[in-house]
């Protein structure tokens, strides 16, 4: 695989523009300034020139004239991203894809229960224009207003369903996309079985924009619920925590739409932010609960009620509380949704996004934490998400009261070996939905299975022989 130049030519500039067409790209500073840092703001690059290309075809267009004259070519979505995938780096020789533009939102099936989208929609606009028509893409998380179907397709993103309902590897049914050398893949079509060799749309899920660039998406849906039950309970571990999630599939069987937990630390971060706890009194742990269902009996609040009243009854549950109305359970979503933003107003932290089997997740976060808390004296662990899929945050704040970035900058490189290992010791991954990008390729390359490393290379070497799409993420 060749290197890319550092930068480009002014032809290849000017082939390039031409592909995008007038009004289709921009190399001012102020408008190219906020595409050239990462959410968090850790990592930062610099582009040649940032594009918008306005259709498939002029997607196409611009990576042809890339491959001609082997231009680097960075794709980003809503620009929500974790772990830099969608930054290019410092050498100022890549141009900057932007899919914004690429919006559409296409009829829905409610028959076969799908609807196909450009690849630059919204995820929060996807959901308003699905439920329309009775239905509900079943994936959500914090950044909805922002984050966009190419890229959440582009990192495999899971959020807050997954438990019933898989990550965005489970949700496409169909791509569209321009692959490296400026070939459009047609698989939009919304088929339940095809057998006709490899799925080529699954190499791209995940690949963060390594073996082309996603256009649009045939996305799977479900009908919308006609009644949500929501409810919070306090609890004394992860352990029990996990506990009661058993006694509500048993209830209630895969009406378990979400299961997330919540250290009451970060509770405390949160209400300090303004916000009011659910529950009277302290809890080390608390749980947020969603039901789900197609049926209008109303009936879910009750179950869950039933649930939760059985498990107070035998000291499972310490407090428990359900919501009575659409804005309580709103509010209730709100504690947990605005955590991230409650832990980064307290200061930078060292930051882990692992899975390990379900079954060993209560263990993990109690042993890892004593373990890096000791190793570290005044270290803060905050581990939170979606207990129910093997999926938490396992984040490390700096001791109060300290410098936090100097303390992160010191101590975050170990503290991440540490963590990794412990991970990897136990059957786990350490990139669980935010994907690898930058921050985490090298801990990918020394943990990584090496059998399936040798194969994405492979495959990467194969589809991108110039090694013009996103160099430098992943591997």
């Amino acid at each position: 695989m060749s290197d890319a130049p550092e930068l480009p030519t002014a032809a290849a500039l000017a082939d390039i523009k031409a592909a995008v067409g007038d009004g289709g790209w921009s190399s001012d500073g102020e408008t190219l300034a906020p595409h050239l840092v990462d959410w968090r703001g850790r990592v930062r690059g610099r582009a040649a020139l940032l594009v918008r290309p306005g259709s498939t075809a002029a997607v196409a267009a611009l990576v042809a004239a890339a491959a001609r004259h082997r231009v680097v070519l960075v794709p980003q979505g809503g620009n929500t991203g974790l772990v830099g995938a969608g930054i290019p780096d410092n050498g100022g020789g890549a141009v900057l894809v932007s899919l914004t533009r690429l919006n559409r939102l296409e009829a829905v099936d409610p028959a076969g229960l799908t609807v196909t989208v450009g690849a630059g929609a919204i995820l929060e606009n996807v959901h308003a224009h699905v439920l329309a028509e009775g239905c509900m893409f079943p994936l959500s998380l914090a950044a909805k207003g922002s984050a966009t179907i190419g890229g959440l397709i582009s990192t495999n993103a899971g959020g807050v369903q997954v438990l019933r309902h898989g990550t965005m590897r489970a949700l496409v049914m169909g791509i569209e996309a321009v692959l490296p050398d400026g070939s459009v893949l047609h698989q939009l079509g919304a088929l339940a079985k095809d057998t006709s060799g490899y799925d080529i749309k699954q190499l791209l899920i995940g690949a963060e924009g390594t073996l082309g660039i996603v256009t649009a998406a045939t996305l799977r849906l479900v009908r919308a619920p006609a009644d949500t039950a929501v409810g919070w309970a306090g609890v004394a571990s992860p352990a029990t925590a996990l506990a009661l999630l058993a006694r509500l599939r048993a209830a209630v069987g895969d009406r378990v739409e979400s299961f997330e937990l919540i250290p009451g630390i970060g509770l405390a971060l949160v209400v300090a932010g303004g916000q009011r706890s659910p529950l009277v009194g302290e809890h080390a742990w608390h749980v947020l609960i969603e039901l789900t269902s197609t049926d209008r009996d109303g009936a879910l609040a009750a179950q869950l009620a039933s649930v939760l009243s059985a498990a107070l009854e035998s000291g499972l549950v310490e407090d428990a509380t359900v919501a009575q109305s659409q804005a309580q359970a709103a509010a209730l979503w709100r504690l947990r949704e605005t955590l991230p933003e409650a832990e980064r107003r307290d200061g930078v932290a060292v930051k882990h996004d692992i899975a390990v089997p379900v079954s060993a997740m209560p263990a993990f976060i109690i042993d890892a934490t004593t373990s890096v808390e000791a190793t570290w004296p005044g270290a803060r662990v905050l581990a939170f998400g979606h207990l129910g899929d093997g999926n938490v945050h396992f984040n490390v704040r700096a001791p109060a009261g300290s410098d936090s970035h100097a303390w992160v900058e010191a101590h975050g490189p170990a503290i991440t070996r540490h963590v990794d290992d412990a991970v990897t010791a136990r059957g786990g991954t350490i990139a669980a939905e935010h994907g690898i990008g930058t921050v985490k390729k090298a801990e990918l390359a020394r943990l990584g299975d090496p059998a399936k490393l040798a194969a994405m290379r492979a495959i990467k070497a194969a589809l991108d022989p110039f090694g013009i799409m996103n160099p430098g993420k992943i591997f």
